[in-house]
């Protein structure tokens, strides 16, 4: 099932569409190194994600980086929709040569994000670091999951981001999965919308 998707501001234009599946991914925000992030979340995480977006990165990279997360997580949800029977709670640890990320995820209902990370510096070429947590805010409270994310080791900045991108679409996919217990795994009997 395809997932489409459109946000129209004054600051960003954004076209997302997101299915599972290993097919590749079209990814043009504009912003190179979070096309580069996108790219590896759609990878390690079974998705597949067309998106391209026209934003006020002549101002910065904020508005677009921001709208995407909100976007994709609005997306997840809707993939997301049939919970009968989820695994629910998805763990990765991911090594990027000397670093090292954890993140666990509940797909709860609930959102919520923990996220630990010092990077060791501001920028990746010329964007700024600060917004890898903007990005992972807005994703984590529209597709209303419960997430935390810690950077274990740190080293060099692009693998510090990269290995929590990674780490996040494994934890992601592992939740998402299908059990062999046809159930909805909560002892409420309902997992919140």
């Amino acid at each position: 099932m395809t997932v489409n998707k459109e946000r129209n501001t004054k600051e960003t234009r954004i076209k997302l569409s997101l299915d599972k599946g290993l097919s590749e991914s079209t990814i043009d925000t504009g912003v190179g190194f979070l096309n580069h992030m996108l790219d590896l979340f759609a990878f390690h995480g079974h998705y597949v994600l067309d998106v391209t977006v026209d934003g006020d990165t002549d101002v910065d990279d904020h508005h677009t980086t921001e709208d995407i997360g909100i976007l994709l997580g609005q997306a997840i949800v809707e993939l997301n929709q049939d919970k009968s029977s989820i695994k629910r709670y998805g763990t990765a640890y991911v090594p990027m040569d000397e670093t090292l990320a954890r993140t666990v995820v509940d797909i709860s209902g609930r959102p919520y994000l923990h996220f630990e990370a010092d990077f060791s510096s501001q920028k990746v070429g010329t964007f700024d670091v600060q917004l890898v947590k903007e990005f992972f805010y807005a994703l984590t409270i529209h597709a209303r999951l419960t997430v935390h994310m810690d950077l274990l080791r740190g080293g060099n900045t692009h693998h510090e981001i990269e290995a929590l991108f990674k780490a996040f679409a494994q934890s992601l996919r592992k939740a998402s999965q299908t059990s062999d217990i046809r159930r909805l795994p909560s002892s409420k009997g309902v997992i919140e919308e």
